[in-house]
């Protein structure tokens, strides 16, 4: 069977981001491939979307079953190709630089990096990436984050995944541009999603560190980050923009801290990072 409506693939649909684009996107007339790495989530999203909604089961690390879901995808959109390729899916944390395990490093670029350039790979010529293309070119779209600009202590790691997807951005887009694909990053900041559950959670991994006191009172300042977060309504929003516009912008930067890192010099950032964060010089001798 052949999609008729305009097709948008978004990984990483099971909750948060991923999620509400898909709702508000079928909303605005299109149809759905979002992927998931849990078959149980593929039957509750089905539920939840019982029409213009495909899900597909496959992890962004994982090329063998990327494949198979291009495969599914061509057979669904035939002649018409894809509007968009959303990539959505990412992992986050928070350790200091100084003692978090490389192996959770690893994860977060295979994920956050690698995988994202590796379906937007796979996924390019059904976004019309060929030549003698039988449909009009389709959009990448990229979520990335405040952090790909301005990176807080503590979230060095994830920082550094997004200023490499800021960086996959800014090449890609003017890489495809001969095919005519538009690539755009959103660029939100603090979002209420599912995301910010995970902040109750303490970590004594780092108890005996001179981070001990600082780390410790993360789990309450990042819940407040999330009661105090942006509806997850605004990205979809900003996410439909970028795909439905004629001319859409390079990037969608969601908060005022994208102006104000560029406002302010280095010194006088660290020291507002450094405050907000408790960082204090004693504390780390």
């Amino acid at each position: 069977m052949t999609i008729k409506r305009a097709t948008v693939l978004i990984t990483g649909v099971s909750t948060g981001i991923g999620f509400d684009a898909t709702r508000y996107l079928i909303e605005q007339g299109y149809h759905v491939v979002g992927s998931v790495r849990k078959a149980a989530d593929a039957d509750r999203l089905q539920s939840v979307f019982p029409a213009h909604f495909t899900p597909l089961l496959f992890d962004v690390t994982d090329a063998a079953a990327i494949a198979a879901a291009v495969g599914q995808v061509a057979k669904l959109v035939g002649q018409r190709g894809l509007a968009a390729l959303v990539n959505n899916s990412g992992i986050s944390g928070t350790a200091p630089l100084m003692h978090v395990p490389m192996s959770e490093v690893r994860q977060m670029f295979e994920v956050n990096v690698f995988g994202l350039l590796q379906v937007t790979q796979a996924f390019l010529p059904l976004l019309g990436a060929k030549k003698d293309c039988p449909h009009p070119p389709g959009r990448v779209i990229n979520i990335s984050s405040i952090s790909g600009g301005l990176v807080f202590p503590f979230v060095g790691s994830y920082g550094a995944t997004k200023h490499a997807v800021e960086a996959l951005t800014d090449a890609l887009r003017r890489e495809l541009s001969i095919f005519g694909i538009r690539v755009v990053a959103i660029e939100p900041g603090n979002i209420r999603t599912p995301i910010w559950d995970k902040a109750n959670d303490a970590d004594t991994r780092f108890a005996t560190t001179a981070y001990a006191s600082m780390v410790a009172k993360l789990p309450a300042m990042l819940a407040e980050m999330g009661r105090k977060g942006d509806p997850v309504a605004t990205v979809s929003r900003k996410i439909h923009r970028a795909i439905a516009s004629a001319n859409p912008k390079t990037r969608y930067p969601m908060t005022f801290l994208w102006r104000l890192s560029r406002v302010l010099g280095d010194r006088a950032l660290d020291r507002l990072t450094q405050s907000a964060m408790g960082i204090k010089k004693s504390e780390a001798v």
